[in-house]
């Protein structure tokens, strides 16, 4: 939501991490829709297979999906959400990574959590590098919540998927522009959320890259929940730019 509105101007707002966090056209996007499409479908499942989790997330994405039409989906996507026998599209896309975040918060293993991560990539963005950015911000989720620490995330991030995080944000905002790939969205992101102090922080240094700026700071900022927590007064604003059933939802999978 606080970076939908920066999206679409040239070099965001600036540049900058000074700017309101919330505005008038403050809304949920696509970003949103499709993670709460995710753990709705996740917290259905009495028995995590393969099969189950495909199924179950295919129909819920396309009912979710469906039912929210302008919440700003890419072309293939939208067309995704709509074919009546939905088909993987190689896409490297960043919505593999976006739309991950339940996944983070449901599982007992580390290993489980990829696993499902992966699957829940595949049923669209089954390019190595869409499965790639899915696994690996769940796998930063996980281990966030269960106490590792930042250095133990970069470096798990950096051995098992490859990611290059030795560039700085500082380094990185100059040349930075619009991009939707995994492989050049994941990395900026879990940058973001590694050289920040807390969670605003997180989502004012994400913002401040530009580019795809809703959904840098959705997978920053579902990163920065794991390891900081969300301030309530945040939770509230967003909450106001949901509808009462995307409410219901968030709140449901909060108590699980």
């Amino acid at each position: 939501m606080i970076g939908s509105t920066y999206e679409f101007i040239k070099d965001g707002n600036g540049k900058t991490k000074e700017f309101p966090l919330f505005v008038k056209r403050s809304a949920f996007t696509d970003d949103s829709v499709m993670s709460i499409a995710l753990a709705d479908a996740l917290m259905g499942i009495s028995e995590v297979t393969e099969d189950t989790v495909k199924k179950a997330v295919i129909e819920s994405m396309q009912r979710w999906g469906r039912k929210y039409p302008n919440a700003g989906y890419g072309g293939n996507f939208y067309g995704w959400i709509l074919d009546p026998n939905p088909q993987p599209y190689g896409s490297w896309g960043n919505g593999s990574a976006m739309r991950v975040s339940p996944v983070g918060w449901l599982y007992d293993t580390l290993e489980q959590t990829r696993e499902v991560a992966r699957w829940t990539a595949e049923v669209s963005h089954d390019h190595s590098e869409g499965i790639n950015g899915a696994e690996s911000i769940a796998s930063a989720i996980f281990m966030a919540r269960t106490g590792a620490s930042k250095d133990e995330i970069r470096d798990y991030i950096e051995t098992e998927f490859g990611y290059d995080l030795s560039r700085t944000c500082d380094e990185i905002r100059p040349g930075y522009t619009f991009n939707e790939s995994c492989q050049d969205t994941v990395p900026q992101a879990i940058t973001a959320f590694l050289e920040s102090e807390d969670f605003e922080d997180v989502i004012r240094t994400a913002v401040s890259l530009a580019g795809d700026c809703d959904t840098l700071t959705c997978i920053a900022g579902s990163m920065a929940e794991a390891f900081y927590g969300v301030p309530d007064e945040l939770k509230e604003e967003c909450k106001k730019r949901l509808t009462d059933e995307m409410v219901e939802v968030v709140e449901r999978f909060g108590s699980v």
